[in-house]
């Protein structure tokens, strides 16, 4: 009966969402005269399901495999009450995002994008001159760091093979960025779905991969002896704890909730709380197996990228054809995570070149589509090939841009929307949660850019590390 009951009510609330669609698709000339971005890229046509891959795609990617690195930094207690933290916050803040997106496109104004979110109810510099910004940083930023860090997976495959061999990094980055050149002329966001969907099963399988390897060599003779110890002096470990903060909270980051969210058939409402559920089933199976079994085996030898763990002195500690099989899977989902984060991109890159008039796959609009998005390609691999120490910067661009994106933003836009009252819980809970990560964001920044000046004596364009 309940069910029936339940079922009644979906069907009401499903008919009262598509009457409020089809009311706001006659009431609203924004809409109905979408930007060429909006139209061709962020098409909203999607299931729950579809939405479920694109999340986990953008969240539960290779950056996981630096969370023992992170642990070096923290040690057990704190390294784990950090990614629970993490996990609580980021899934109440995306939930937040979710509602407010959900609220807006019931009253008829449905946001595509994230500073479409900051003009409506922060104001229109808000969007432009902040929002915008930062959110096109951090989405650029994760296409160079996803392009450097495949080149490192190839480099790794290629030493296995030939110990001596003689190409550098960045001839691997550049084999790397013409995959992902093909890769980024799939012309909408919709369309990535089953590419998701597939590396959804990658990141499931290196992560299973590295844990394997990691308890293998944790209980034989050849790891190196297991010291859980915080290293360094006293300015050193506080600044490493501040460190470990941003690379868990770039960990977790997305940037790209709101246009997520705008690739769900509407009506919304419910389907990102699905979607979430999904992601963050996969998030907890992947992250905490990954950051406990590789601390546990190499303790403060854990290096930043775990796979780097497998090979001691050029003498592989699994399996070869391990090694080869866990890079390769990395490298398949690196090419979908870079993917996705161009979105963002190529999103602006349409809405300037494209006209919404013509039809997508004209002429008119593929010629400048295929220019431009593979211009920006090539800049990304560019960069990531001259600047091997990319890391680094996307240190400080993970404390300026996921921090507020992921953990600040999203209880602001829900205080300003709703307007809880002073006196409950959520208002102080949101409160809390901006001021502490404005705080920890701050701090982060300045630890991150305190190792860019540590490690600048090191740094040479298109160095072979």
């Amino acid at each position: 009966m309940g069910s029936l009951g339940n079922s009644a009510n979906s069907k009401a609330v499903h008919e009262a969402g598509e009457d409020d669609y089809d009311h706001h698709k006659h009431l609203s000339p924004t809409h109905q005269q979408l930007d060429a971005g909006a139209l061709f890229v962020l098409k909203s046509k999607g299931s729950w399901l579809h939405c479920g891959y694109h999340l986990t795609t953008s969240i539960v990617a290779p950056p996981l495999l630096s969370l023992p690195f992170a642990f070096t930094f923290l040690g057990w207690a704190a390294g784990i009450i950090s990614l629970v933290v993490g996990a609580l916050v980021t899934f109440y803040s995306y939930n937040l995002l979710s509602l407010v997106l959900e609220h807006h496109a019931q009253l008829g104004r449905r946001h595509l994008r994230f500073r479409d979110m900051a003009n409506d109810i922060l104001g229109p510099r808000w969007g432009r001159y902040y929002v915008g910004p930062i959110q096109f940083m951090v989405c650029y930023g994760a296409v160079i760091a996803c392009t450097l860090l495949g080149g490192q997976c190839m480099k790794a495959i290629y030493l296995l093979s030939q110990p001596n061999g003689s190409m550098k990094l960045y001839e691997f980055v550049i084999i790397f960025g013409l995959l992902m050149l093909v890769l980024a002329q799939i012309p909408s966001f919709h369309s990535l779905r089953h590419i998701n969907l597939i590396s959804l099963f990658l990141c499931l399988a290196y992560s299973a991969c590295a844990a394997a390897a990691s308890i293998y060599i944790g209980n034989s003779s050849k790891g190196p002896k297991k010291d859980y110890g915080l290293k360094g002096d006293t300015e050193s470990r506080i600044f490493g704890i501040f460190n470990a903060i941003a690379i868990i909270a770039t960990t977790y980051g997305n940037g790209i909730i709101p246009e997520i969210q705008a690739t769900i058939a509407p009506p919304v409402k419910g389907k990102m709380f699905k979607g979430l559920c999904v992601c963050y089933t996969v998030l907890i199976i992947t992250f905490f197996t990954v950051a406990i079994t590789g601390y546990w085996a190499f303790g403060n030898h854990s290096e930043g990228l775990l796979l780097s763990n497998f090979v001691d002195d050029g003498n592989p500690l699994v399996p070869k054809w391990f090694i080869l099989m866990t890079n390769l899977f990395t490298i398949l989902q690196l090419s979908a995570v870079g993917v996705v984060y161009l979105q963002p991109t190529n999103e602006v890159l349409e809405r300037t070149f494209a006209d919404p008039k013509s039809k997508e796959l004209s002429a008119r609009n593929v010629i400048p589509r295929v220019v431009s998005r593979s211009l920006s390609v090539v800049i990304a691999t560019t960069v990531a090939a001259m600047l091997p120490f990319f890391g680094d910067i996307n240190a400080v661009i993970g404390a300026f841009g996921f921090m507020p994106l992921d953990f600040i933003l999203p209880v602001v836009f829900f205080n300003l929307t709703f307007k809880p009252s002073k006196r409950s819980l959520v208002f102080w809970l949101n409160v809390s949660i901006a001021v502490v990560f404005s705080a920890l964001a701050i701090i982060a920044a300045i630890a991150a850019v305190r190792q860019i000046v540590l490690d600048a004596k090191t740094y040479r364009l298109f160095a072979n590390v």
